[in-house]
């Protein structure tokens, strides 16, 4: 019978007794409403109510985290697992958002609830998964080994295509693997995504014809119309590019299902807007849990920020996110790359390394930390390398820096770690 239940974890928080809540949540979110229905039977609820598996108490809190509750603390907080039957939500991304996680936030009584966790039944591995993730993306960018060295066009707007194009020729001398248009650009009137595809297509074909090495190019092709965005997609093709960005809260769940049954194209999911969704600590949701449904519908590589992020994540927040996607759902096919990013310049390498279980499946995205390099852009490159090789042979940046002048202009501009 487990095999066939969908397994929420929720943070509750409430002036009353979370167990009581949870089962309210239970209730409310499955077969029950605010009284007693004559046609909620026992053979009804034994079909599709939601049951509570358990409740674990938390520390209690001084105050509530949410206003306008009515409660003025102190406030008790608990997980809760409860088990929705597969028969009552199927496979569809539709309905578990809807029944599980929608409603939830409306219930009355929580000072604060937060979606920490789902546990998906075998059924859906049905959807498709990534198409490429960790080892497609090797094959594609042809490193066989090592961290994926990437880098994103600075300035992230403005820059007209062949402006575009020159950078993206410095950068493949430089030696990267990767390059993306940055989340902001897709096609504004001074870059058109076609103009910019077609300048930049030939300077990655010169780059391969030259050296044998086609540093992969992910073009923006987010739209929140799915025609358009196919569209997109297949200027790309037609150029011979293999991969895209997509933002995938502004397409959303259906449009990436679209593009993903469609794609030839490497997605490099960039996930602005998650921050609306995690950022109170007492709402929303965990990456943990969000990150499930986007792999499922065919992320291939995960941006997820890094360590001493630009940005207000926390460290430790990045290293739960980066054991998150490492972990399989169903089956290592269903794990895309993470993507390590947001003001990373190499000095966080040995931090990263050390952290994220010395794996080295992993791609650097370093913007600002390569372009803005005191020596130039190349050296940048070379700093970020570098780092890598001294955070895989576990020897400290300072000590490496000593023999390597790039990483320690790095370390002078940007540092101490």
């Amino acid at each position: 019978m487990s095999a066939d239940l969908i397994k929420v974890t929720y943070r509750i928080e409430t002036a009353g007794d979370p167990a009581a809540m949870a089962a309210n949540i239970a209730s409310d979110q499955s077969t029950g409403t605010f009284t007693e229905l004559p046609g909620e039977t026992e053979a009804v609820r034994a079909r599709c109510a939601a049951r509570v598996l358990s409740v674990t108490a938390l520390p209690d809190l001084d105050q509530p985290s949410l206003p306008n509750t009515g409660a003025t603390g102190p406030v008790k907080r608990a997980d809760a697992v409860i088990a929705y039957p597969l028969d009552a939500v199927g496979t569809d991304i539709a309905a578990l958002m809807t029944i599980t996680i929608g409603g939830v936030f409306a219930i009355r009584g929580v000072t604060g609830i937060r979606v920490m966790d789902i546990d998906l039944p075998e059924a859906w591995s049905c959807h498709p998964g990534p198409q490429f993730g960790v080892e497609g993306s090797r094959r594609l960018m042809g490193v066989q080994e090592g961290p994926m060295i990437a880098s994103i066009i600075k300035p992230s707007l403005g820059l007209l295509p062949d402006e575009t194009a020159e950078v993206v020729r410095q950068l493949c001398e430089a030696g990267v693997d990767f390059i993306k248009d940055d989340e902001k650009l897709m096609s504004p009137a001074y870059s058109p995504l076609e103009a910019r595809v077609k300048a930049i297509m030939p300077v990655i074909e010169d780059h391969q014809q030259r050296t044998g090495k086609k540093v992969m190019y992910a073009f923006g092709i987010s739209s929140a119309d799915p025609d358009q965005m196919m569209r997109n997609h297949d200027i790309v093709t037609a150029h011979g590019g293999n991969a895209a960005v997509i933002n995938i809260n502004s397409v959303g769940y259906g449009g990436m299902s679209f593009l993903r049954k469609r794609s030839a194209l490497c997605l490099h999911a960039h996930r602005n807007g998650w921050d609306i969704l995690t950022r109170h600590p007492a709402l929303g949701m965990e990456f943990r849990a969000y990150q499930k449904i986007w792999r499922l519908l065919g992320v291939d590589q995960f941006q997820i920020n890094g360590i001493q992020a630009k940005y207000w994540e926390p460290d430790d927040s990045f290293v739960a996110s980066f054991k998150a996607v490492r972990e399989p759902i169903f089956s290592d096919a269903d794990r895309p790359l993470p993507v390590v990013c947001s003001g990373q310049w190499g000095g966080q390498a040995y931090e990263t390394y050390q952290r994220t279980g010395k794996t080295l499946d992993l791609m650097y995205l370093g913007g600002g930390g390569i372009h803005g390099h005191p020596m130039g852009l190349a050296s940048g490159v070379r700093a970020i390398r570098q780092a890598w090789d001294a955070a895989a042979a576990e020897t400290p940046l300072a000590t490496y820096a000593a023999t390597h002048p790039e990483l320690r202009a790095a370390l002078d501009k940007w540092g101490p770690v």
